[in-house]
């Protein structure tokens, strides 16, 4: 029996009884496609689950997959592994919980290798759940072990597309393998339809299956509703949906039990609300909720390297720079094992000495990330020569390499991730660019640019004195420029100059001073020649000027205006997510711009 067809046959059947979507699935050959559609159907309601199995190895395999999971989060990351190695051939919770965990180190270190490893086992992964799951669609009984496999084998797929996303961060690879992507997605659909049946049983690990249902309605909810707009639009075509208060409600709900997956939810909560939301939005993410969610495991694993990391970044994302520091130095001191985590502390400590204005220290961590890390060769000597430009040259001397000579590196140190370019690597190339002529144009104050592709104003912004100190430095940039020949490059830097001083002054209480700084780089969209991508940031920036003052109307047009009529600039995607972020607070909606049942 098809999957699709069973589940369209039972969408029209019974269509005024569930709340659900209607995609137009294909079986994803050679794997499986869900036996799920079988239980939507109201009358097999008393005889969905069939609990006479054997639980001993599906409860036995949690436990101890459990007590994996507690040795990596106090950093005894070897024998964790170790553990898992055992049975990662056989049992799908220990094959799901080791791919995992490569797939974490793989996505902090960026290594080729490190990725190529993690994708292969998180694929065995799947195919040892691929055998634990319903063989037949005749039958209509799902064992216990049976609806755990389908969890699992969903939450493989996922994880598989978490990878390609951070990859590729415009979403198209997302995209083309959709036919994976929807399958996962379509699972979780009805595995939430089976919890919320009435025949549904509770068998004795149903906190761990409830959980790994939470884990990924709400990572998918939350992840579409963050999209674009014209991704949204290809994505809505192939059947998805997403509603972000509702995802964040399941796994805050998911993240509160003592459950395999509780720590998953729990960490893609914090990832929310202090990375994603910076990113890839305004800053809406709620500090108080990440400090609440970390409280109780930074209490149970006070020297857990992941949890300092992001104690850390609570702290930064405060502003409380010399707090967050400490913390991240704690983070590095408290194992040896995993230099990663040392790298993703690095990368923080680079941006918390930026923001105090501390250029030698910011290029120190530049410096270790360039010799030790392998996300972005071209990004990491970019950032160095950024902050070597900020100091005298008598400064320069102690370090041994100019800021010339580094930006002069930069395009040669492109590399593609899984046929990709960065997009962050892109942008330091083309503005690297600048300084293979022989008598090149610098750069006005490129360490306060590259601040705002990673929207460091919203940090500084919550501190008085950083602000004061980065307008300083603006103003320090704009009599240099000034002092210059008018060269090609001169409108451009100008507006550039603008569109930081107005989120400086922004931050500061003066608004009309940074409205007009604003408005100053769309009086010269016309004389612009390079920089295209600061006409629809300043349409965004001023946007939420107007949003914060209250001028909802004037905020949206001018939003809208920047996300319809601007394309094929640096950092697109970027700022379309931003966009997305602001036009969602604007117009008060739960959902992303699509009409979503309330069912994930």
């Amino acid at each position: 029996m098809s999957f699709m067809n069973s589940w369209k046959r039972s969408v029209k059947k019974h269509d005024s009884k569930r709340d659900a979507m209607n995609p137009q699935d294909v079986p994803d050959s050679p794997d499986s496609p869900s036996r799920l559609s079988d239980v939507n159907s109201p009358e097999l309601d008393s005889i969905i689950t069939d609990f006479n199995c054997s639980r001993s190895d599906l409860t036995l395999a949690l436990e101890d997959c459990m007590a994996a999971l507690d040795l990596f989060l106090r950093n005894d990351f070897e024998e964790a592994q170790a553990r898992l190695r055992c049975r990662n051939k056989d049992s799908m919770y220990h094959a799901l919980t080791y791919a995992t965990i490569l797939e974490m180190q793989a996505m902090m270190t960026f290594d080729p290798q490190h990725i190529l490893v993690a994708g292969n086992t998180m694929k065995e992964a799947q195919a040892i759940c691929q055998r634990q799951r319903k063989k037949s669609s005749f039958s209509k009984n799902f064992t216990e072990e049976e609806l755990h496999a389908e969890v699992c084998y969903a939450e493989c797929l996922l994880q598989r597309a978490a990878l390609t996303f951070l990859q590729d961060e415009n979403m198209i690879s997302f995209i083309k393998g959709g036919i994976k992507v929807r399958n996962s997605y379509q699972t979780y659909k009805e595995l939430h339809t089976v919890l919320q049946s009435s025949g549904y049983t509770h068998g004795d690990n149903h906190g761990h299956f409830e959980g790994g249902v939470k884990l990924g309605v709400g990572a998918f909810n939350l992840m579409i509703s963050m999209l674009p707009t014209r991704t949204l639009k290809l994505l809505e075509f192939v059947g998805f949906s997403g509603n972000k208060e509702f995802g964040l409600q399941q796994l805050q709900e998911g993240s509160v039990e003592s459950t395999f997956r509780s720590f998953l939810c729990n960490m893609l909560l914090l990832c929310y609300h202090t990375f994603m939301s910076f990113i890839l939005g305004t800053g809406e993410g709620d500090v108080e909720d990440a400090e609440k969610l970390l409280e109780p495991y930074l209490k149970k694993y006070p020297k857990g390297s992941i949890f300092l990391f992001f104690a850390g970044r609570i702290e930064e994302i405060k502003g409380n720079l010399d707090a967050a520091i400490k913390r991240f130095e704690e983070c590095c001191e408290a194992q040896q094992q995993w230099k990663q985590f040392h790298h993703m502390c690095y990368w923080e400590l680079m941006w918390c000495f930026t923001y105090k204005r501390h250029w030698k220290m910011a290029y120190f961590y530049a410096d270790l990330l360039s010799k030790e890390n392998s996300w972005s060769k071209a990004t990491y000597a970019y950032m160095k020569a950024a902050y070597l430009s900020m100091l005298t040259k008598d400064d320069c001397l102690t370090f041994g390499e100019t800021a010339l000579s580094l930006f002069r590196q930069v395009p040669g140190l492109k590399q593609k991730i899984a046929g990709k370019s960065l997009p962050t690597e892109k942008f330091a190339i083309r503005k690297a660019r600048r300084y293979l002529a022989e008598n090149p144009v610098p750069l006005p104050a490129p360490p306060l640019e590259m601040m705002y592709i990673w929207n460091g104003y919203t940090v500084i912004g919550k501190h008085k004195d950083l602000t004061e100190g980065m307008l300083k430095t603006l103003d320090e940039a704009q009599a240099q420029l000034e002092s210059l020949p008018r060269t090609e490059f001169s409108i451009d830097d100008q507006c550039l100059l603008s569109l930081l001083k107005g989120l400086c002054l922004k931050h500061l209480g003066h608004h009309e001073e940074a409205e007009h700084y604003f408005t100053l780089v769309l009086c010269n969209e016309t004389q612009i020649k390079y920089d295209h991508y600061l006409v629809p940031n300043a349409l965004l920036e001023h946007g939420l000027l107007c949003l914060q003052q209250g001028r909802k109307d004037d905020a949206i047009k001018l939003l809208e205006t920047a996300k319809q009529n601007y394309k094929n600039y640096s950092m697109e995607s970027r700022t379309h997510f931003r966009i997305q972020a602001a036009l969602h607070k604007a117009k008060g909606s739960g959902e992303n711009g699509i009409h979503v049942p309330s069912s994930p």
